[in-house]
């Protein structure tokens, strides 16, 4: 706890990092904190899971107080992450209580009307946030700490200009603090128009190589998602994270892995926000162990535990590669990435091959399993051989 105590941080807090038994400060939360703290402004390069919440975290909850109004403001991307984020704060600031509100899209906007009304704090996605923002329903007036979390995969969602309608609603007296995994020329142009002389402190990603097995088997179509039921009955894994490029194939997969005994569940951005909740909360708790999931929902999620992360489908290009496999090889335990590659995958897997070494592996004796074909896509088969 010393070492925590050394970067600058107040009792407060140290307590509650102290109940949620936090030994020494992460790489990144060493580098940024004392100057975060000192009130500059910061650019933080860092990837999900390295501590950057507590990061941020420390300068909010030591420069906010209770009853002034919004004093600090955080943009994120999606909604788990909105609520993981709030749901830290709240846990970092027990000792020294904030209203902390959370504001995304998918529920109704009257819950976050009446947050918003006591709030000091507010976890935001961009665009419920402007929403509010065009009803008067929140006051940013008194902003005075902004952060820009995952700021890249805003950028990569298309937020980039309510990024900015956002920031100009805020005062230009503020210290402003940008995290991201990659910063692009997007990124590079926010932090010179909206910011002033920033710091900046990256920290290695999280994954430990040493404990990182990343392999791949090439696949025909026809028995890719066979391949993938095969390994999960008969490897060895604590928490599984299986990687699909769309919506209707994250649903493909789950639905499927269910039909075959395999307690799955789905994440993407066409579920309900209930539903998310639920998938996430029975992941967390292990009553199912895989999810099923898009780059976008699963982004900035904070998940412990996870032995294995499969890629159904190869990535778009190796920054999104490096994100999925980051969730494995933690904190000196192992981990393995497994790539099923068929023909549709081969364009985007060359792109990975080309800065990551991955490991063939040779394809197993497999039996077909039973997949149930979406109603959709039997439709379309069907139109198809009539056609013919």
């Amino acid at each position: 706890m010393e070492k925590f105590r050394k970067l600058g941080i107040i009792e407060p807090i140290l307590k509650s990092i102290q109940e949620q038994r936090f030994e020494k400060p992460s790489e990144i939360q060493e580098k940024s904190i004392p100057l975060i703290l000192t009130g500059r402004d910061v650019i933080a390069g860092s990837a999900t899971g390295s501590g950057k919440t507590l990061a941020f975290a420390a300068a909010i909850i030591q420069g906010c107080q209770r009853g002034k109004g919004v004093q600090a403001l955080i943009l994120t991307p999606t909604r788990e992450l909105a609520e993981q984020i709030s749901d830290h704060l709240k846990r970092f600031s027990r000792y020294k209580f904030l209203e902390i509100a959370a504001v995304y899209g998918g529920v109704s906007m009257n819950p976050q009307l009446h947050k918003l009304r006591t709030a000091d704090v507010v976890v935001a996605t961009p665009g419920r946030l402007l929403d509010h923002i065009g009803r008067q329903t929140i006051n940013l007036s008194r902003v005075k700490i902004l952060v820009l979390d995952e700021a890249d995969r805003m950028v990569d969602m298309g937020f980039i200009r309510d990024v900015e309608k956002i920031i100009r609603a805020c005062p230009t007296e503020r210290q402003t603090m940008l995290f991201s995994a990659t910063i692009t020329k997007e990124l590079s142009y926010i932090s010179s128009r909206y910011m002033k002389n920033p710091a900046r402190v990256s920290a290695e990603i999280y994954v430990d190589p040493s404990k990182l097995a990343q392999v791949y088997y090439d696949i025909p179509d026809n028995m890719k998602f066979s391949l993938l039921v095969h390994l999960l009955k008969n490897e060895k894994s604590n928490l599984v994270m299986v990687f699909c490029n769309t919506q209707r194939n994250t649903d493909f997969v789950a639905d499927n892995l269910r039909l075959n005994g395999i307690n799955a569940m789905a994440i993407h951005g066409g579920l309900s926000q209930e539903k998310r909740n639920q998938a996430i909360e029975s992941f967390h708790s292990h009553r199912n162990n895989v999810l099923v999931c898009t780059d976008v929902a699963a982004r900035g999620l904070d998940i412990q535990g996870v032995s294995n992360v499969y890629n159904y489908d190869s990535p778009r290009e190796s920054k999104q590669y490096i994100h999925r496999i980051g969730r494995t090889a933690r904190a000196g335990k192992e981990g393995i990435a497994v790539n099923l590659v068929s023909s549709r995958d081969y364009e985007n897997f060359d792109r990975v091959m080309r800065e990551n070494s991955i490991k063939k592996e040779p394809t197993p004796m497999i039996e077909r399993v039973r997949i149930k074909v979406p109603e959709i896509r039997r439709r379309f088969n069907n139109f198809r051989r009539f056609r013919r």
